[in-house]
């Protein structure tokens, strides 16, 4: 399945679905059953990843060994429960550009391997639903899903192994505004392209994989972001795309590898096309994107600062929602980073609670989640979206 996303991006989908994160009611002892797919409404699960002061990863923890609260005041935590049988929905997003390309091979083997590693081999007697599955995206100058979710290995082999830059990358690289007849990409397919904009589209990506493909998706979610971290034409911005991946509750673990672009410049590129860079805040702060939205909307004041720091922006995303940072400072690292993402994955609590008061209107809910001992480090969302009543 090849889709590539509509021609632009409406000012209606600017309006979010209220989804909650979600999981059943549960006693509050670590013991006790693991959460299913479907819960109350004004419950809330959040994965937790706890790492000592060297790094690895614990997994063995009850719910004494934490503090938590939302907007500061102290919760009740229900459970605490390193969960298994949840299926894992997934999601691969890969920046495509030609600035990339010298890393192209060793992420299409990174993400292969990682593949093999969430997704076991099939058993024929299990329902597809309780299965684990992911889907592949690719972004340039445009946004392409490749695959769907699938819990097929081989079918996002195939699509990995074809993968390359979009015919309109291809185009810009040639000087030529023609569609051509370049071969060379799963970016060149028939069917609608979603836009022809100036450069790498990674708000838009998250955007679309979070609200398009994975909002309506249950059980344990996230994304693996492979790019610099330079945005150059998204119609989104990224406080709109954070926005819609803690919406759709998943973590986004980024990869950030430094392309040909910033090597040659020794540095971020400048804005090149770029409207703004990174806000210093999380509520629509003004320089968050680049979007067409904005520019309607009349005059935009962009930071003085002209170059892109795609590193702190690729920190940033993985931050505020409950994802991982890392650095491929070699392509050669890039296989050893998606193993240890699929370690983090697999090494995960899920943690429940519901909140002490009830938010009918749908608001963003800061969390805090601490340990008890001074030598672990706790990850997880800082907030979710409350379902709205309709």
């Amino acid at each position: 399945m090849r889709i590539r996303f509509a021609a632009y991006l409406s000012a209606a989908m600017l309006t979010f679905a209220c989804l909650p994160t979600v999981s059943p009611a549960q006693q509050s002892d670590s013991s006790q059953t693991a959460p299913t797919l479907k819960a109350p409404a004004r419950e809330v699960v959040l994965p937790v990843t706890v790492r000592d002061k060297k790094g690895a990863l614990v997994t063995s923890l009850r719910i004494s060994d934490f503090t938590l609260t939302e907007d500061s005041r102290p919760q009740t935590i229900k459970s605490f429960t390193r969960e298994t049988s949840l299926p894992f929905r997934l999601g691969l997003l890969v920046d495509s550009r030609l600035s990339m390309s010298s890393a192209m091979d060793c992420e299409r083997k990174a993400a292969g391997r990682f593949v093999d590693i969430m997704l076991p081999e099939r058993l024929s007697n299990r329902p597809s639903a309780s299965l684990d599955q992911a889907f592949l995206i690719h972004f340039d100058r445009q946004v392409e899903l490749l695959e769907d979710f699938t819990a097929s290995r081989d079918r996002l082999h195939r699509e990995l192994d074809e993968m390359g830059p979009s015919r309109d990358e291809q185009n810009e690289a040639l000087g030529s505004e023609s569609s051509g007849n370049n071969n060379g990409g799963r970016g060149q397919r028939q069917g609608q392209r979603r836009s022809r904009r100036k450069g790498a589209q990674l708000y838009d990506a998250i955007y679309l994989a979070s609200n398009e493909v994975m909002k309506k998706q249950e059980g344990r979610k996230a994304l693996v972001v492979f790019s610099d971290g330079v945005d150059h034409g998204s119609q989104m911005t990224l406080n709109d795309a954070v926005d819609a991946a803690d919406r759709a509750g998943l973590a986004v673990y980024t990869i950030y590898f430094k392309s040909e672009e910033e090597r040659s410049m020794g540095g971020p590129p400048g804005g090149g096309g770029h409207r703004g860079g990174m806000d210093d805040g999380w509520n629509g702060g003004i320089g968050a994107g680049t979007g067409a939205a904005q520019q309607e909307e009349g005059p935009i004041l962009y930071p003085k600062k002209s170059e892109v720091d795609g590193k702190k922006i690729m920190e940033k995303i993985a931050a505020r929602t409950g994802g991982h940072f890392y650095e491929a400072k070699k392509k050669d690292n890039l296989e050893e980073i998606h193993g240890q993402i699929a370690e983090e994955l697999h090494g995960q609590f899920l943690l429940t609670y519901t909140p002490d008061q009830v938010d009918k209107v749908g608001g963003f809910h800061k969390i805090v989640l601490k340990a008890n001992k001074d030598d672990l480090t706790v990850v997880t969302r800082e907030g979710y979206y409350a379902p709205a009543e309709k």
